[in-house]
């Protein structure tokens, strides 16, 4: 039985910057360092330094050096002192080591500790490093049981996706630049990079793209050529292969040739002659992945040809060495799709373009598939394409980079999102088809060896890689998952905060009930029923715009109007989505009662009185879950400042801000998209919160100067409609009201906007004295995409708690706008203690 000492307190602990993520061998405490037997010696049984079994050698040495305090020599020769000794099953082999172990497939391992002699057995070179990297995680959870298991993968492609643009610049990328790129060249300090690769070693990954989907053909060029190797050399001793986004239409665009056909003679000798060089840099290149026609990206069927004649040509020129190619099911029609056509649906997209494509891919062909039909939305229904590839291999695309959720400023622990996918019984031919342990696992259709897992991750060069601590929860996440499809959610989620924050109890206990209660309660505050995530879909996809889902070509659509809400996907009446499912899954779908619902306004159009099984009407869920998700995300910052002291100063004050921010976005979020439906619906919240807010004071009643009342685009962004900007760009202002509340000791909170370009300075002042100043550069603390304009993703709150007021009492903030940002404000709020406003 696993032995974990749980310390109350560990004293002194000192700052960190995340750089070292989940794998910081903080040094143990000395009375459980006692408790540890640990081996005299290290044996890695390969000499070359690029191997990952050497590599293996000198981080078990690093993790032991730092969890122990103890010195270790590592040998390639074996010995008979007590060791950890690890190797390939022929390693051991040749080295006259006798194992009994069973039966390893691709990078499985067999892990044996007995007392101080550890055996840690890879069927390649790879397993034996996770072997490790497993060994070393034991020993820093102060878990030091007697084991023997082999484990094996639950598939063969465990894969990142990075969005990096050759310019420097992200993609859906929240961390700062690239780490791979810069100037449409391959970076010359690529020492981040190696980093990086031991991050994913630690977690089983075994491939990565390195460049955005959208792909710039200059990549192809012999420098950048040159440059990949150099990528591949930093990421190869720990088993990761590198692979590449190509662009389809390179050989005229990059090449010179008259076309990108996919069947002409030249064409196919042309990109048969880039794959040959790019082999010539890279012997051991993962593969290619390529998305086409797909929002504006070029692709076969501009030549009126098939997709899997696309694929092919790819995979043909890849096949000789050993690659393979991840072909994207992203595909739709973005410029004429019609809401006004009841029956046109983005959703029906991947399986209408792909289902009877299945079996005309070549062999090394992986299609790739989002977990959900639309984009990474905060619930979708499962994409039924996995069902309809049976001949053909597939791989699910998660997202661990936050597009629709949060854009790492927001604390969203994805694998309870994620497990509703991996779980989902698909029930093909009636029998069971549960995507993780038997789609993706290659099992049930005969594709073992093909399939696997794709992550969106988007790291930059932030020193927490993600942008923020507690994101990197989910890149540690999305590995053990893809290793294991069945690995529970919270349990991981304790070995990463054991890993990340230390073995303190209360550390552990806040971070796993905080994480597990986030996507819940962002579902709650952005979109919920199956309606999608209600972001600005049309611009950064982060804040609060659920006008815009509708009225565009996107496909994204709620289809709200003043009756009722939701898209009906019913073969009877509707798009016939749900007839894309096998049988047994298609009739629960097209039944309203047997919809779960959870989803069920992404299966029906339902009016908004139409009463759910807790006996409310469709709008008042939505007003409640709103409300409630905001009171949970109010939460996460009381929660987080009951650890200080507990975890470094560094880290603490980071995680706080970000979580205060969270608690106060959450707000904007809550009552756009209340005050949205509400106007749209003219129902009125039963329980009178929706546009009655008892303690705030609107900044356009207040008494101004140098201030000008203006509108709001969209309007549900303020929270009075309307909102109050300087006159000029650098000029002075200030917004006065007498406050009319009982004597006590409030909280209170200013709302205003925060935009690109511009900090504009703030001070707000209580008769006289001043409670506080700051100034508008959230640009400069947060990683969401920036925006110049007065809306849900610009506006934002800060709150001074513990004001003792007293009736009669002025309240007063001075501005000065700064360019662009002309200090807009919103409101003020003056809260009782416990009050949510």
């Amino acid at each position: 039985m696993r032995r974990l000492w749980i310390l109350a307190t560990l004293g002194f602990v000192a700052a960190e910057d995340g750089l070292n993520a989940w794998l910081r061998y903080a040094r143990l405490p000395h009375d459980i360092i006692k408790q540890a037997r640990v081996p005299s010696t290290i044996v890695a049984l390969n000499s070359t330094q690029s191997s990952p079994v050497y590599t293996a050698g000198q981080e078990l040495q690093k993790g032991i050096s730092g969890i122990f305090s103890k010195a270790l020599t590592v040998t390639h020769e074996t010995t008979e002192t007590p060791s950890v000794i690890v190797g390939t099953v022929a390693a051991f082999n040749n080295s006259g080591i006798a194992i009994e172990i069973p039966e390893l497939e691709e990078d499985g391992f067999w892990l044996s500790v007995k007392s101080d002699a550890v055996e840690i057995v890879g069927q390649n070179e790879r397993g034996a490093l996770y072997g490790a990297f497993e060994y070393l995680s034991m020993l820093a959870q102060a878990n030091f049981t007697e084991v023997a298991y082999a484990t094996n993968p639950s598939a063969a492609i465990r894969w990142i996706n990075q969005w990096d643009n050759m310019d420097g610049t992200i993609e859906r990328g929240y961390a700062g630049l690239s780490i791979f790129f810069k100037d449409n060249a391959v970076l010359s300090n690529l020492t981040r990079v190696a980093q990086y690769a031991r991050l994913l070693a630690s977690i089983r990954v075994n491939g990565i793209i390195v460049n955005n989907v959208n792909a710039n053909a200059i990549l192809l060029s012999d420098a950048n050529m040159e440059g990949l190797a150099r990528i591949a050399d930093a990421m190869r001793p720990w088993g990761v292969r590198v692979g590449i986004s190509l662009n389809f239409a390179s050989p005229q665009t990059f090449g010179g040739l008259a076309t990108f056909d996919p069947l002409d003679e030249t064409v196919v000798a042309w990109w048969a002659s880039i794959t040959d060089k790019l082999y010539a840099h890279v012997p051991d290149l993962a593969g290619f992945l390529v998305k086409a026609n797909s929002e504006g990206q070029p692709g076969p069927l501009t030549y009126n040809r098939t997709l899997a004649e696309g694929a092919n040509l790819f995979a043909r020129a890849a096949a000789p060495h050993g690659g393979i190619v991840m072909f994207r099911a992203f595909v739709y029609d973005y410029q004429h799709l019609d809401e006004a056509n009841w029956k046109d649906d983005r959703a029906n997209a991947a399986v209408d373009f792909f289902r009877d494509l299945d079996g005309q891919f070549a062999d090394n062909v992986i299609v790739q598939v989002k977990y959900g039909p639309i984009d990474f939305q905060v619930r979708e229904a499962v994409s039924p394409l996995f069902a309809h590839l049976r001949r053909t291999p597939s791989a699910i695309e998660l997202q661990v980079t936050q597009e629709y959720l949060g854009q790492q400023c927001h604390l969203v622990y994805l694998p309870p999102l994620w497990r509703t996918v991996l779980d989902f019984d698909l029930r093909v031919d009636g029998e069971p088809s549960v995507v993780g342990t038997d789609i993706l696992s290659g099992k049930r259709f005969g594709k073992k060896g093909l399939t696997g897992y794709a992550a969106v991750v988007n790291v930059g060069q932030n020193a927490t890689w993600l942008g923020t601590h507690l994101a990197m929860s989910n890149l540690y996440a999305y590995g053990r998952l893809a290793w294991d499809s069945t690995a529970g959610s919270a349990a991981v989620l304790e070995d990463w905060t054991r890993l990340t924050f230390g073995l303190d109890g209360a550390v552990r206990e806040a971070v796993v009930r905080m994480s597990m209660q986030s996507w819940a309660a962002y579902e709650n505050y952005s979109g919920n029923l199956g309606i999608q995530t209600l972001a600005d879909i049309t611009g950064p996809h982060y804040g609060p715009n659920p006008q815009s889902m509708d009225d565009n070509p996107w496909g994204q659509w709620t289809r709200a109007d003043a009756q009722g809400i939701g898209m009906d996907r019913t073969v009877s009446n509707g798009t016939g989505f749900a007839g894309q499912y096998p049988a047994e899954v298609a009739v629960v779908f097209e039944d309203v009662e047997t919809t779960p619902e959870e989803l069920l306004l992404w299966f029906h159009h339902l009016p908004y009185t139409h009463v759910l099984k807790s006996g409310k009407t469709v709008i008042q869920h939505f007003y409640d879950a709103h409300y409630a998700g905001a009171e949970t995300a109010a939460t996460f910052p009381r929660q987080w400042t009951k650890l200080r002291g507990l975890v470094d100063e560094q880290r603490y004050e980071e995680t706080l801000s970000r979580l205060e921010y969270q608690a106060g976005h959450a707000i904007v979020w809550r009552d756009a998209i209340n005050q949205f439906y509400a106007n749209i619906s003219g129902i009125a919240d039963e329980r009178g919160r929706v546009n009655h807010h008892p303690w705030r004071i609107e900044a356009e009643d207040m008494a101004l100067s140098g201030y000008r009342v203006t509108g709001v685009t969209p309007f549900e962004v303020a929270s009075g409609l309307r909102v109050v900007q300087t006159v000029g760009n650098f000029t002075r202002g200030s917004a006065t009201a007498t406050l009319r509340y009982p004597e006590g000791v409030y909280d209170v909170a200013v709302a205003y906007y925060d935009l690109y370009e511009g900090k504009a300075s703030y001070e707000l002042f209580l008769n006289d004295a001043s409670l506080g100043a700051w100034v508008g550069d959230n640009e400069d603390k947060l990683g969401f995409t920036l925006t110049r304009g007065i809306d849900g993703h610009s506006a934002t709150r800060i709150t001074f708690k513990g004001v003792r007021i007293c009736g009669g009492d002025e309240l007063r903030v001075e501005t000065e706008a700064n360019g662009r940002e002309t200090a807009p404000l919103d409101y003020v709020a003056v809260l009782p203690p416990g009050v949510v406003d």
